[in-house]
């Protein structure tokens, strides 16, 4: 993650963590950031994203052993990951209902990464999973009445909510 463009690059860490996998974000460019005088609460960052965060500067390797070295730890251990609290109200609603729907058809740790996709109804997981009518039918329910709720498209709530997550963090 740059931190210099520290919101930007969060986005795509949200979505990411999604995956239910380890994650150790190595926050690159602290340098210029030290410089700056500015300063980037590292424990913060932690606590939200509930992930290690490792300050680096990638053209002096600093902090890029410690980075692969505990990614290496994950990927043996392989630890249960807890997911940030990227999605509120109505929308958080609609995704936890989508859970429960396919909870014995998607793995334990990627069922957030199902839902939200069933939520912005994205084609290749609608066909990948092929779920019963009934059970498409009770999904699509609460994502129509998220919409009308927030007066949205569910993409645009997906992406507004994480970019509202974003910014909480990165106040």
């Amino acid at each position: 993650v740059d931190a210099s463009n520290i919101e930007r690059n969060l986005y795509l860490t949200t979505q990411l963590l999604e995956l239910g996998i380890p994650v150790v974000i190595a926050l690159n460019m602290m340098d210029v950031i030290e410089k700056a005088g500015d300063r980037i609460d590292i424990e913060r960052l932690k606590k939200e994203l509930k992930c290690d965060v490792v300050k680096t500067t990638a053209l002096k390797g600093i902090g890029s052993m410690e980075v692969a070295e505990k990614a290496a730890v994950y990927a043996r251990q392989r630890p249960e990951c807890e997911l940030p609290h990227v999605f509120c109200g109505s929308g958080e609603h609609a995704l936890a209902h989508i859970e429960e729907a396919i909870e014995d058809r998607v793995e334990k740790k990627l069922l957030r990464f199902y839902a939200v996709k069933l939520f912005e109804r994205d084609e290749k997981v609608i066909a990948h999973l092929a779920l019963p009518r009934d059970i498409a039918a009770h999904i699509e329910k609460h994502i129509t009445d998220c919409e009308r709720e927030m007066d949205d498209d569910a993409e645009s709530i997906i992406t507004n909510q994480r970019y509202a997550f974003v910014s909480h963090v990165t106040e």
